[in-house]
């Protein structure tokens, strides 16, 4: 009888070819999924929402997509990953036939209803988090990243909202096939409680680091979160930008997404602990606070954008990276469902806040805030000793 670790081991390099098909294939299918989603903005415009109404969607989209994160991983952990895809392809599939028949107002929010279960990132993320060693896991974990950029780049730029739905729609049915027909069995591992068990969900957070370590994620960039939020308001009253020139502005933070997500991440998991790597992105994300607090045109922006960039990449990656390290291996679809859930949140709370911090102190409130709150936790995080998991990549 081999020893655990190395009866791990055997299982991962059995699982060696599948490992890099999929961290080929999951990659593929999310960014298909995030040029979808970044290319129907503009059929919002279409059927007259206006600025307001276009905050009461966000903040719906937000509420159902924090509240269906959890249970979504819960699921995969007890169902398995294929399964959870499917689900998640399902939702995806109804979410843009709704959006390609919405006629009005009423019909587009009820399109927003299946994305409680729409969390196809997660699911990635736990097929990932299944075929790697846990010293492997923060560069595959990044390398999945590529699909967001690709989707911003993509998707910014088309604007036949109509034919993309429908495409999109389409998509989606092709993914259940293709994970119906070439994905192998991959069973659930958790068989306590139910999936909708909040004790089941808030049990994690009990675990050593746990805590800590999703309290950092959520509020470090939570104030770049608020502005992000706002851009589109901002990029018009401050950098005085038009749609067309927003687009090339987008397309940018793309390619910066692909160059940091796709080479720097992993280069730098190979060669430095993840507990320094979470300092480095904290205190990359105080510089930026300092750079969006001086900042006067979109060209200073642009400048700040590639350590913006590489912070909220570095910091997402490897704080998933320790917290699914951090639990036992029957509930990393749970984990991985709690930290997707912590941008739907800012997308609830931030338009509200947003529109106060910019309309009584100014863009610049944004970068004071994000100083201040990520000094506060570089502090912490010098003076604390949180338990991790490290392994560095080989």
């Amino acid at each position: 009888m081999l020893p655990q670790p190395q009866r791990r081991e055997q299982q991962w390099s059995k699982y060696g070819l599948l490992e890099r098909r999929y961290q080929v294939q999951s990659p593929s299918l999310q960014a298909l999924y995030f040029v979808c989603l970044f290319s129907i903005l503009i059929h919002f415009l279409s059927l007259g929402l206006d600025s307001v109404g276009f905050g009461y969607l966000q903040t719906t989209f937000g509420v159902l997509q924090l509240v269906g994160g959890p249970i979504f991983g819960r699921f995969a952990d007890q169902f398995g990953t294929r399964a959870a895809l499917i689900l998640s392809c399902a939702s995806g599939s109804v979410f843009f036939l709704l959006l390609s028949i919405s006629t009005s107002i009423p019909i587009l929010f009820l399109s927003r209803l299946p994305a409680v279960f729409m969390h196809g990132l997660p699911g990635a993320q736990k097929v990932i988090t299944d075929l790697t060693a846990p010293s492997q896991r923060a560069d595959a974990l990044g390398k999945l990243g590529l699909c967001f950029g690709i989707g911003i780049i993509i998707g910014s730029h088309c604007n036949k909202p109509q034919v993309i739905t429908t495409v999109s729609c389409s998509l989606c049915l092709t993914c259940i096939n293709i994970i119906l027909s070439d994905m192998s069995s991959s069973l659930g591992t958790s068989q306590s409680g139910s999936v909708f068990s909040i004790r089941e969900i808030l049990r994690l957070m009990k675990f050593p680091g746990v805590m800590e370590i999703f309290l950092v994620k959520v509020f470090s960039g939570f104030p770049i979160g608020l502005f992000l939020i706002m851009f589109s308001i901002i990029s018009m009253d401050f950098f005085g930008l038009e749609a067309v020139e927003s687009g090339y502005l987008m397309s940018y933070f793309g390619v910066l997404q692909m160059v940091v997500q796709g080479l720097v991440v992993g280069k730098l998991s190979k060669h430095c602990t993840e507990r320094t790597l979470l300092r480095l992105s904290i205190l990359v994300f105080a510089g930026v606070g300092l750079g969006m607090a001086l900042m006067r045109t979109v060209w200073h922006y642009c400048i700040i954008a590639l350590p913006l960039v590489f912070a909220f990449s570095m910091l997402g990656t490897i704080t998933d990276s320790i917290l699914t390290k951090a639990v036992p291996s029957s509930d990393t679809g749970t984990m991985l469902g709690i930290c997707a859930s912590v941008q739907p949140l800012t997308r609830t709370v931030g338009p509200t806040i947003g529109g106060v911090l910019y309309k009584r102190f100014g863009v610049h409130s944004f970068g004071y805030l994000q100083l201040i709150v990520n000094i506060v936790l570089f502090v912490y995080l010098l003076k604390s000793k949180i338990p991790l998991r490290e392994q560095k990549a080989h």
